[in-house]
């Protein structure tokens, strides 16, 4: 009775039928035989040795890989920023080594830009201004569009100080990127959002006391006459309804 006593209260203890407890305690006794073995200093010590030299291998081939690339890149940027406003500037990838490998592999990756003629590359969160990172990262994204996997790109004033020639650039850059993938592109230039396959127009207004923002699909004479509003702030501008008609070859 003592016997049955004992091997009831086991298996309310550890929640398992009575007939369960021989193969539970066989489970343990392999588990036990694991961590034993697991304790084998000599054994785990040569294991890690294997994997530190299967890393540092893997990490070299990644440094290589990213030094030809980091080449490559910097010369297709800096040829793609010649045309966005930014002649004479240079942009360059800095290879920084890590004291020990870690997650990002054996260094840390830098962008940096000069912005004009005979100035040293520099971090470009530091040095670019709102505008030229968004044109920068419309050059990276040129170079290297058959490679990202982004299904949708955002650029937030791309246009910040450009014009002319340069905006047609940019838009034709955009309208580029846009083949395969959506741009959304917020701009204040008519060059730029005459590229579109889409226009919208934001607006804000009052609405009953509270000032709300709208968002209107624009086709059409509607298109025509925004971008002549974006051209020169008139609407009934002959000149300014022809160059935008113009601009969007109709």
């Amino acid at each position: 009775d003592e016997r049955l006593a004992l091997w009831m209260s086991l298996a309310r203890r550890y929640r398992c039928g009575n007939d369960e407890l021989p193969a539970l305690w066989q489970r343990w006794q392999t588990d036990l035989q694991g961590l034993e073995s697991a304790q084998d200093i000599a054994a785990l010590e040569q294991e890690a040795k294997r994997l530190h030299t299967a890393l540092t291998q893997q990490a070299k081939a990644v440094t290589q890989q990213r030094q030809r690339a980091a080449h490559d890149l910097a010369a297709a940027v800096t040829h793609a920023m010649q045309t966005l406003g930014m002649s004479g500037g240079r942009f360059d990838v800095a290879l920084h080594p890590l004291d020990a490998i870690a997650a990002v592999g054996a260094e840390s990756v830098e962008f940096l830009v000069a912005g004009h003629p005979g100035a040293s590359p520099k971090p470009v969160g530091k040095v670019a201004s709102g505008g030229e990172l968004s044109r920068i990262a419309l050059a990276i994204s040129v170079v290297t569009s058959q490679l990202g996997s982004a299904s949708t790109l955002i650029f937030d004033e791309v246009d910040a100080g450009i014009g002319g020639q340069v905006a047609h650039t940019v838009g034709a850059l955009l309208r580029q990127l846009g083949a395969d993938r959506q741009v959304l592109a917020v701009t204040h230039l008519a060059q730029v959002a005459a590229c579109g396959h889409q226009h919208w127009r934001v607006s804000k207004g009052l609405h009953d006391g509270r000032t709300v923002s709208q968002l209107t699909a624009l086709h059409g004479e509607d298109r025509v006459r925004e971008l002549a509003r974006m051209l020169d702030g008139k609407l009934d501008s002959a000149v300014s309804l022809a160059h935008a008609r113009e601009l969007l070859h109709v």
